[in-house]
């Protein structure tokens, strides 16, 4: 088996960084579970969602973790190479030759979608952590907020161009629109600059393609507010790896995959919805958090 990756180094990635506990069973399955503790990922065990002054609560049914892509990226590529994977970095794959297996997991797929562009953008702050994974929710706009490893907090964000634009793209001056996320700032300092990526383009699974098996974003872009963009990554990574191995016909696993994906990817587009209609917070007052989290689980 051969890996290929664009990128010479692991890296930082614009990413919201939670781990729920169905990833961290993916994670057991891909057997790299005491491995990902052993970086200290933070325990998460609450989840807070902000709608102006409104908060909505809850305890997770069951414990998720946060770790920087960064570092979860590095543990995963190590424990393919030391499977026996043939690591290339800093090399772009063209093609397949006829008959290859291929698992494609480069990322989003480009296109246009309805209504304003959108982007995201990430940074990293100093100061005291929480076991909470939290949302603020502005507009159009929304904020994660949740505890990484080494006393680090991830602070991460999705917005229309059009508002970032009329901030100039800084995203501190940006954030400030928030009051209940600048109070939350308030002791935490940025460790980094901002990271930006964009236009997302939120996508149901793509079409198969001959002896290509696409996983993670190449297969779909979820809705990052859902928790489950890690989750999905590693579900379908795994299916992808397997169906190669087993030379399983593409467009089997394509509907495997659509069967796992149908439904979360529904509701999140419904809450996406809600969200730019400015609905969500009557929304969010009306069904328990718990029943939002878990619609959008595989």
């Amino acid at each position: 088996m051969q890996i290929i990756d664009r990128a010479r180094s692991t890296r930082h990635k614009v990413c919201g960084e939670f781990i729920s506990a169905e990833a961290c069973r993916e994670l057991e399955e891909l057997g790299v579970w005491q491995e990902f503790l052993g970086l200290g990922p933070s325990r998460i065990s609450r989840a807070r969602l902000h709608f102006g002054s409104r908060l909505k609560q809850w305890s997770l049914p069951d414990a998720a973790y946060g770790l920087s892509r960064r570092a979860l990226d590095a543990l995963l590529l190590d424990k393919a190479a030391s499977l026996g994977a043939a690591v290339s970095r800093g090399v772009t794959w063209l093609a397949a030759e006829a008959g290859d297996r291929v698992v494609l997991a480069n990322g989003r797929r480009t296109g246009s979608s309805a209504g304003p562009r959108l982007f995201g953008f990430k940074a990293h702050f100093e100061g005291p952590t929480d076991d909470a994974v939290e949302l603020y929710f502005a507009g159009a706009a929304y904020f994660g907020v949740s505890a990484v490893e080494e006393n680090l907090t991830n602070v991460c964000g999705l917005a229309p161009e059009d508002e970032l634009r009329r901030f100039g793209f800084e995203i501190d001056e940006f954030l400030a629109r928030s009051k209940p996320l600048v109070e939350r700032l308030k002791p935490l300092s940025r460790r980094m600059p901002w990271l930006t990526t964009g236009p997302l383009i939120f996508s149901r699974p793509a079409a198969p393609l001959e002896n290509a098996y696409r996983a993670g974003d190449a297969l779909g872009f979820v809705d990052p507010f859902t928790g489950s963009g890690i989750l999905n990554a590693l579900i379908t990574g795994r299916l992808a790896g397997i169906a190669a191995a087993r030379q399983a016909a593409v467009p089997e696993y394509a509907s495997q995959c659509r069967r796992l994906l149908g439904r979360p990817v529904a509701v999140s587009a419904f809450f996406r919805g809600m969200i730019r209609s400015g609905w969500a917070s009557s929304l969010a007052s009306l069904i328990p958090g718990q029943w939002m989290y878990r619609l959008t689980r595989v």
